[in-house]
């Protein structure tokens, strides 16, 4: 009989109780808060849900809250002045985006950084900081009852200013109490109307830039739009939001606002909307050139484990994907982050629910930006947006001409970012 041995090892690991094997580590999970409202964050949570559902190793938490040094999430989405705050002076409370996805060994399927784009996203090399997940720029919105009552062709909206100004007339005649609002003044009336025109709101001095928003186009629009105050075709509202509202109710009749109202003006309105491109003065030949992209972008948070930026870059990625592109663009209104969303939106067979993405990408893309087309390192800035909404109340309440508003405005300014000698 052949006797079959034990090995001595085999033999050690019977004799001698196995230890109980260790709980397997549940998926690591990563932070990201935000402050969107709502309907956004619904959006958000669905994407997050997709993104665990395929993933083993992190689970994504979203959060509606603000940002916080004592208990930093991972990511966070911000815009004015709490992003403001977050890039105030002081150690950087960030990671680069294109690092964290670098290290990571992720690519980064954005589209390169446009010139028109807030430039507070990109470094000295034009690599991203951050993901500009809440981009949008102003266009123009309309009541198509409201123009059809007046005797208007909501299929033809008005292209130039003087144009709408005899719109808006009839519209007013035609009993409308609000033909015409904007949402976000200053940065419609001073900075995309600007660009739109090709006329720089800054000027180079020494080694920085400043401000010179208070040129002819700009003394000659915000008159324009003080004469339509007085004669009751344009309202202004205190509150940031209450523009919208007033249109969304039917209120107002036409609207200057952000591309990214659309998917909220369709939830909310009882009526037809219509979506165009913002007007332009034919007096000035470079019109029109191109508005310009700015909003919400999410930021990644300093001082995490190398692990954890992993689980970052792969929900970046995961974000970047086409269906969850067109899926984001549909439910959120904003602009596409890469190559992918932005084909999706130029197909037809979405139909309107991407109508504001096509308004808006072919505004940004009108003409190929320019030096004095292109955002400035502060006109959209938080604090700066506030002085001119100051100063333009002041021209609505008849207390400052349009010229000693904005040279008030830029002597403010001035005095806020001096430029380095």
């Amino acid at each position: 009989m052949v006797c079959v041995g034990i090995p001595v090892a085999a033999h050690a690991a019977k004799a001698k109780p196995a230890k109980a094997a260790a709980a397997p580590a549940g998926p690591t999970e990563i932070r990201l808060v935000h402050q969107l409202g709502p309907e956004r964050e619904e959006a958000l949570q669905k994407l997050a849900a997709r993104f665990n559902e395929g993933s083993k190793d992190y689970r994504l938490v979203v959060q509606a809250a603000t940002w916080s040094d004592t208990d930093a999430p991972h990511m966070a989405i911000l815009e004015g002045s709490a992003e403001d705050q977050f890039l105030g002076a002081g150690k950087p409370r960030y990671k680069a985006l294109s690092g964290v996805m670098r290290e990571a060994g992720v690519p980064l399927q954005t589209l390169k950084p446009p010139a028109m784009m807030d430039r507070a996203l990109t470094d000295a090399k034009g690599q991203l900081l951050a993901l500009p997940v809440g981009l949008s720029t102003p266009v123009m919105y309309i009541n198509r009852k409201e123009f059809q009552r007046a005797g208007l062709n909501p299929d033809a909206p008005p292209k130039t200013w003087f144009d709408l100004q005899q719109a808006l007339g009839q519209l007013f005649d035609a009993g409308s109490k609000c033909p015409y609002t904007v949402s976000q003044p200053g940065r419609v009336m001073i900075g995309n109307t600007s660009a739109w025109h090709n006329e720089p709101v800054a000027a180079r001095q020494g080694k920085g830039e400043r401000p010179a928003f208070n040129g002819m186009l700009q003394v000659k629009h915000v008159a324009m739009m003080a004469s339509w105050h007085r004669a009751r075709y344009l309202h202004t509202f205190d509150a940031q939001s209450e523009a919208e509202q007033r249109f969304a109710s039917g209120e107002c009749a036409v609207i200057a606002a952000p591309s990214s109202s659309w998917t909220d003006f369709r939830r909310k309105a009882g009526f037809d909307i219509g979506i165009a491109p913002l007007p332009y003065h034919e007096d000035f030949p470079g019109a029109p050139q191109n508005t310009l992209a700015d909003g919400a972008a999410m930021w990644v948070a300093a001082g995490k484990k190398p692990a954890e930026y992993k689980g970052v870059a792969r929900f970046v990625a995961f974000w970047l994907q086409p269906e969850n592109q067109v899926a984001w663009q549909r439910e959120s209104g904003y602009l596409p982050l890469n190559r992918a969303g932005l084909f999706a939106a130029q197909s037809d067979v979405l139909g309107a629910d991407l109508e504001n993405v096509k308004v808006a990408v072919a505004q940004l893309g009108n003409r190929p930006a320019t030096a004095d087309s292109s955002a400035s390192s502060f006109i959209g800035r938080a604090r700066v947006l506030g002085i001119l909404d100051e100063e333009l109340s002041a021209v609505w309440a008849d207390r400052k001409p349009a010229k000693e508003a904005l040279d008030n405005a830029v002597t403010r300014v001035q005095a806020m970012f001096p430029v380095p000698r």
